[in-house]
């Protein structure tokens, strides 16, 4: 008898849900896939099946960095903590019913436990990176847990990422802002895959300083409705023009740590 050790259609993946905590003992199964699977979609995206072991409360926010290591087990990503030729990606996110109907990805907070998520490896995704150079093919690690930056030059002694380019060093869309509300609607250049991003900052007319993304509204189908800013609004504008930072789109081509710069 024959049996089948892998499989190319990944049946039932959905690399926006987090699995567990497995508990041992517990009847749950897990992991639920082959650690080291891979699961595709559009625009060319690929997510790996990781192990990610976490010894205290986290939070977890689309666009964090992480590495693996041979075993598939993750972690966040870090200068001090980086192998070179460990290969890298980002967690694109989780759905979290009901508090969203529909689309990609918000922040998860995770207690203690191990977990099985899907980090994504190649396409279109979000990348928290303080300073993004355009067009560079190279980022690089920090000191920061799950955050990147692209310097227009190496900083020396972190790791070098390869295999990622950053479109622009900022995002721009308009919206409408209303007055004492947190809420900006109305948007324009705004796309579930391109952004703007949960936790990314923005500045713009009648937006506070130090202003971020605090969650993301979405119709049944997916399309963007409405982003929740961490702060209300202090005057009414119509097609005002927001500018993110912090969170941006990236194109990811298989990240692996190269070098120690």
């Amino acid at each position: 008898m024959t049996i089948a050790t892998s499989q190319t259609d990944r049946l039932g993946a959905n690399p926006f849900v987090v699995e567990g905590p497995i508990v041992s003992g517990s009847g749950i199964p897990g992991p639920n896939f082959a650690l080291g699977s891979v699961a595709g979609g559009n625009k060319e995206s690929e997510w790996v099946y990781c192990k990610l072991v976490l010894a205290s409360t986290t939070t977890l926010q689309p666009g964090q960095w992480f590495q693996w290591d041979r075993d598939y087990t993750a972690s966040l990503l870090t200068t001090a903590a980086a192998v070179v030729g460990n290969r890298c990606g980002v967690f694109a996110g989780a759905n979290q019913a009901p508090t969203q109907s529909g689309g990609p990805a918000q922040a998860i907070s995770l207690a203690a436990g191990t977990y099985y998520i899907w980090i994504q490896r190649n396409g279109e995704a979000p990348a928290l990176v303080t300073t993004a150079t355009a067009a560079l093919v190279v980022a690089e690690t920090t000191a920061t847990a799950g955050l990147a930056t692209a310097p227009a030059s190496p900083t020396a002694s972190s790791k070098a990422i390869q295999g990622v380019n950053f479109t622009a060093a900022n995002q721009t869309f308009t919206a409408t802002t209303v007055n004492g509300s947190a809420v900006l609607s109305a948007l324009g250049s705004v796309t579930p895959e391109g952004g703007p991003f949960i936790g990314a900052s923005i500045s713009g007319t009648g937006i506070p300083g130090s202003t971020t993304i605090s969650s993301i509204n979405y119709t049944p189908s997916g399309v963007v409705q409405s982003i929740t800013m961490s702060a209300n609004a202090t005057a009414n504008g119509t097609g005002i023009t927001v500018t993110a930072t912090g969170v941006l789109e990236a194109t990811l081509m298989r990240p692996y740590l190269s070098k120690v710069n």
